[in-house]
């Protein structure tokens, strides 16, 4: 249980186990419990299988790879050849219509070039746009600490799938907060890169703008290592170009070091800890305390900056510091102009023969493609009215829908950094904790988060455990840093998990038969 890749080589290099073995182990653990959680939409036990029998007969000198026997899982939106990528949308898998992908995306072929052991697809809601982890395509995934309670989303059936070990390690993708919250609410380590670092080409768009994607997984060493694998230049993804020469130099696991948040400067978002009234208003609409963290979370935070602070940071809580003219300022940058022109880019470049465009699937289908991810608005859910979909490239409103906002709340991020001797920012992965969404009258939302700033601005950011709530229900530290500076925010991370080591296993519930 809870094995690490470096603990699951040193087991191989002892002959202790095979690559078959240890697979077959997850498959046996995926199949006990899975029928409570549902963290999996489709489980590939014969490629799994035959992809570790393959490591196994490999020679000892071909045995290198940085997750070589790793049991791994890929959430519904990511590209792997032969696979449907419903992105968690029944519609993408209509019989005879089905998005079966052509290629790997860039992401999954370089983690099979370090060897992982592909064991299957994640559950996701529709598109990734819920803050819980219900799909069309796989129905409703439980919190690996309390089937009842919301995992969080949209990388819940990840998160879910790697805190009950069903996998060492797995993919999330996040668009506002869908790796870090989920991570959060399922006690893990989850990482989102700076913009750029890993390729999106292959991953189906919520909005092609704001998504990236890096690992979950139980440990910031083990989330180091995936992110290793991952990252890397893609020919089909411009924000990954010259990327190589502007991330940092070696190993990302040579960053973590116990004493890493030793004498460095953090400070806590105002508008996080306060909220934004005159963001939010005070209609039905309007998240809990105006975005502001409600009492239990705020307590929980308030441990969690002792215990940095314990470790050696400064920690300063003090309204100048990302006021909530930072967040009116994010907020600012319009991408929905644009969510077609991602959506029929992934098609083009991912989409099986006969469709390659919304339009084509639309023709092949006669299925209506969801409005909201094309320009329109769920009704009840989105404010405003349907826009008119634009091509990035040619225009003439790019400057000020996309490039001026966000180049000005990136100039505020970094010049507060730098007025205030900063190495990054502290606070919740989530404005709340989790919450039974069984129980009647519950929000069928999933849990509110504020953490989509990051994803405008492209700044990495971790979710690290942060402790409990009293309901046994798991806290998340989150931690934004410097743009290319991965490794830095990486170590802050791993000096606080090595002070704290909040990492237990949740108790899982087998399906009554």
């Amino acid at each position: 249980m809870e094995v690490s890749v470096s603990h699951l080589h040193q087991l191989y290099r002892q002959h202790r186990y095979t690559v078959v073995q240890v697979t077959q182990w997850y498959l046996n653990r995926i199949r006990q419990y899975d029928g409570t959680y549902r963290a999996l939409l489709y489980i590939d036990t014969a490629g799994a299988l035959a992809r570790a029998a393959q490591e196994d007969a490999m020679p000892l000198e071909k045995r290198d790879g940085l997750l070589w026997g790793v049991p791994i899982v890929i959430k519904a939106n990511t590209s792997v050849k032969g696979w449907v990528t419903s992105a968690g949308w029944d519609g993408y898998t209509l019989k005879g219509n089905e998005l079966v992908s052509p290629r790997d995306a860039m992401v999954v072929a370089r983690l099979r070039e370090a060897g992982a052991v592909l064991l299957g697809q994640t559950n996701m809601p529709d598109f990734a746009a819920s803050d819980t982890n219900v799909s069309t395509a796989g129905g409703r995934t439980g919190d690996a600490y309390n089937v009842r309670f919301s995992p969080g989303g949209s990388s819940g059936g990840t998160a879910v799938a790697v805190a009950a070990n069903f996998a060492v390690l797995g993919t999330g993708t996040d668009t506002a907060n869908s790796i870090r919250q989920p991570a959060a609410n399922n006690n893990l380590v989850g990482f989102l890169p700076t913009r750029g670092l890993t390729s999106i080409a292959g991953i189906h768009p919520l909005d092609w703008l704001r998504d990236n994607t890096g690992p979950l997984a139980r440990s910031v060493t083990d989330a180091a290592i995936a992110l290793e694998a991952m990252q890397g230049e893609d020919p089909l993804d411009a924000w990954t170009k010259q990327s190589s020469s502007k991330k940092e130099t070696g190993a990302y696991t040579g960053y973590l070091k116990p004493g890493a948040l030793k004498g460095k400067r953090f400070a806590v978002p105002w508008f996080i800890l306060e909220g934004s009234p005159s963001v939010y208003g005070s209609g039905p609409d309007a998240p809990p305390l105006a975005g502001a963290v409600v009492p239990e979370t705020r307590v929980a935070l308030m441990k969690a900056i002792d215990q940095m602070r314990a470790a050696g940071a400064t920690v300063l809580i003090d309204r100048r510091i990302l006021p909530e003219t930072f967040f009116a300022a994010v907020r600012t940058m319009n991408t929905r102009p644009y969510r077609r022109e991602g959506v029929d880019l992934f098609l083009r470049d991912f989409g099986p023969a006969h469709y390659h465009s919304v339009a084509e699937y639309e023709a092949a289908t006669g299925r209506e493609f969801p409005a909201f991810m094309v320009g329109g608005i769920r009704p009840g859910r989105d404010a405003g009215s349907a826009m008119k979909q634009r091509v990035l490239e040619s225009d003439p409103d790019r400057e000020k829908n996309y490039d001026g906002p966000q180049r000005q709340a990136l100039a505020i991020y970094e010049q507060t950094l730098k007025d205030w001797n900063l190495d990054g920012f502290v606070y919740p992965a989530l404005q709340i904790p989790t919450y039974d969404e069984l129980a009647p009258g519950a929000s069928t939302a999933g849990p509110y988060s504020e953490t989509g700033w990051v994803n405008r601005i492209g700044v990495p950011a971790v979710s690290v455990p942060g402790g409990f709530y009293a309901n046994g229900l798991p806290f998340g530290l989150e931690v934004s840093g410097k743009r290319w500076h991965d490794g830095d925010l990486l170590g802050y991370a791993f000096a606080y998990e090595q002070a704290t080591h909040h990492r237990h296993p949740p108790t899982l519930v087998a399906p009554a038969h």
